[in-house]
């Protein structure tokens, strides 16, 4: 897209922001980010943090684009590197189109780092913020300036943004961040830096309203208006933004937030609220998911309505607590000891977050069953420009709850009532005649405990019967693509965005590609076993080193030999570029078996 101006109109663009953890890299993303929200292009965030409490190398990273993108790119158009490690962290992105912007106080870059043609601009922001404002911090505001001015924005838009962001913290840090934005100006003319000096030009559109979110926000934002009134939970990386985003907004609409000693009191706190009739919902990650295992049995047994968010992060154990992976997926849908329903959900970004947390809310009421909802860490954590959220779309539907009129109709209240669909009907605590027992051992429909072999089977039916029911209700899958391509792929969470720009790519080289995006793995649907079907072969994505989901749809009854997993699991997130030629490679091998 060209005009009279010799520059390209900014279409789809990359910045990187990255030094040393507390050097600001998210800050400056962020308000990047919401200045190209301001001129009418969507936007993708990613944080790129080291798995330690303070220090080591981070990275802020934006995708600014017309049209849809739900990932970044494999390339960089604009690196701030706000040390020499920076520039090697990310060497592999850089290209001859690339521009850098290098702080030089501690000396020039090494040569031979940059491609031959990379455009390279260097200034001492940190000296400049020692000299001037005795604070090294304000490094990152006054390399804003000129990353502003080489992207294209206006000053007086960079001004607004700035006391956007920091007119909240008071006047001194306000005032401070202005002067050093001030200094990044004056400094892009001392160096002769105008407007638009970088690739790409921008022309405002009339943008269409969007808000900026991250997944985690939109879980928090999902539950509330589906109804849930508590939440508890234990802060742990990724999930510790679903409950911030919750002790801010949920007391109020009336709710109740409790932050706990550990996950094993999380849990067990989760049963009680719930067992009142209140919807519920808990969040966590690896460990905590595992320290859960045994309360979300007794969830199971006793038949406790419960939505619990699996942020993933790298494990086993404590692994690598800021990075992505999807390696939870099998104790989510086999966790636990005994056999008892579940049902787990997956979105594929922020939209989709806000809309299957209503979904899990319900089903979890509806069903008096566990609901996972399964994040990973960039699903969780990176921010996203999104529509606001269409409230018409969103119905609380309550699940079978009995009055004290009902109640009173009744010959005896059975809490655990066999019934038709498996769902029995439930009184809450208080309520006249509605009396229960609620144990983690086998009980009749009374509740008391049973061994009696009868019973049992009875029970394990009747729980297991529900599944049946909700199959008819739970979120079904996405497609997306040329229906009749003979190349096939399912991915879960942050691999929708990725999937869908590396078909863009593989298109362009001939290939003719679907995508089925499950938003349910547990109970595996028909439409997603249909669809492997339909396909001449299938390219499972997963990020894990077991192939957790091409198992578990195997597990389920798709065609195995039409599956081709493919796994990552060195703790980097996928990036379209490495999709592409994984994909190409296999391809090629195809090609050769067929010859």
């Amino acid at each position: 897209m060209t005009s009279k101006n010799s520059q390209p109109v900014l279409e789809d663009v990359s910045v990187i922001v990255a030094g040393q953890g507390g050097d600001g890299s998210l800050t400056v993303i962020t308000m990047l980010a919401d200045l190209f929200r301001n001129v009418g292009l969507n936007v993708y965030t990613e944080r790129d943090v080291a798995s330690r409490i303070r220090g080591g190398h981070a990275a802020a990273t934006m995708r600014a684009f017309t049209g849809e993108r739900h990932c970044i790119g494999s390339h960089i158009d604009l690196l701030v590197a706000l040390d020499e490690e920076a520039v090697e962290k990310k060497a592999h992105q850089i290209t001859s189109n690339s521009i850098v912007v290098f702080d030089d106080s501690s000396g020039p870059l090494r040569s031979g780092l940059l491609p031959e043609g990379t455009k390279l601009y260097a200034a001492p922001f940190s000296r400049i913020a020692m000299r001037t404002m005795r604070r090294e911090l304000y490094k990152n505001s006054i390399a804003f300036g000129i990353v502003g001015r080489l992207l294209g924005l206006e000053d007086e838009a960079m001004h607004q943004t700035f006391i956007k962001r920091f007119e909240r913290r008071g006047k001194i840090i306000l005032d401070y961040n202005i002067e050093a934005l001030e200094l990044g100006l004056h400094l892009a003319d001392e160096m002769g830096i105008k407007r638009g000096e970088g690739k790409y030009r921008i022309e405002k559109t009339d943008p269409e309203e969007q808000i900026l979110v991250m997944g985690n926000e939109s879980i928090a934002f999902g539950f509330m208006v589906a109804g849930g009134r508590f939440f508890t939970g234990y802060p742990i990386t990724p999930s510790t933004e679903v409950l911030e985003t919750l002790q801010k907004w949920l007391p109020r609409c009336g709710g109740v937030v409790r932050q706990t000693e550990d996950e094993l009191a999380g849990i067990n706190m989760a049963i009680g609220a719930a067992l009142t009739g209140v919807r519920t919902m808990t969040a966590t990650s690896g460990p905590g998911i595992s320290l859960m295992q045994e309360g979300v049995g007794h969830a199971g047994s006793g038949e406790v309505p419960l939505v619990v968010v699996d942020c993933q992060r790298s494990g086993p154990s404590t692994g690598m607590p800021t990075k992505p992976e999807q390696s939870d997926l099998n104790i989510m849908v086999f966790g636990g000891h005994g056999d008892f329903p579940r049902i787990v959900l997956t979105p594929g970004h922020p939209d989709d977050c806000f809309y299957l947390a209503v979904d899990a809310t319900n089903l979890a009421d509806k069903y008096q069953c566990p609901v996972y909802i399964a994040m990973d860490q960039a699903l969780s954590q990176n921010i996203a420009s999104v529509k606001p959220f269409n409230l018409d779309k969103v119905q609380v539907e309550p699940g079978k709850r009995l009055t004290a009129e009902e109640v009173a109709k009744l010959d005896t209240y059975k809490r655990y009532a066999f019934s038709e669909d498996g769902v029995s009907a439930f009184a809450a605590p208080g309520t006249p005649g509605g009396m229960s027992l609620v144990t983690g051992n086998e009980h009749d429909e009374f509740g008391l405990v049973s061994t009696d072999p009868a019973n049992r089977g009875k029970m394990m039916d009747k729980r297991f019967h529900k599944n049946e029911g909700a199959k008819k209700e739970i979120p079904k899958g996405r497609h997306f693509g040329d229906q009749n391509a003979p190349i096939g792929f399912i991915g879960i969470g942050m691999m929708y965005g990725v999937i869908l720009d590396a078909m863009d790519h593989l298109e362009k080289q001939g290939f003719k590609t679907q995508y089925h995006q499950p938003r349910t793995i547990w109970p595996v649907l028909d439409d997603t076993l249909a669809f492997i079907e339909d396909c001449e072969r299938v390219y499972v994505i997963d990020l894990n080193a077991q192939g957790q989901l091409a198992h578990i749809l195997i597990h389920q009854g798709a065609n195995a030999n039409k599956i081709i997993s493919i796994c990552r699991y060195d703790g980097l997130p996928y990036r379209p570029g490495y999709l592409v030629n994984q994909i190409l490679e296999l391809e090629d091998k195809q090609e050769a078996k067929a010859q």
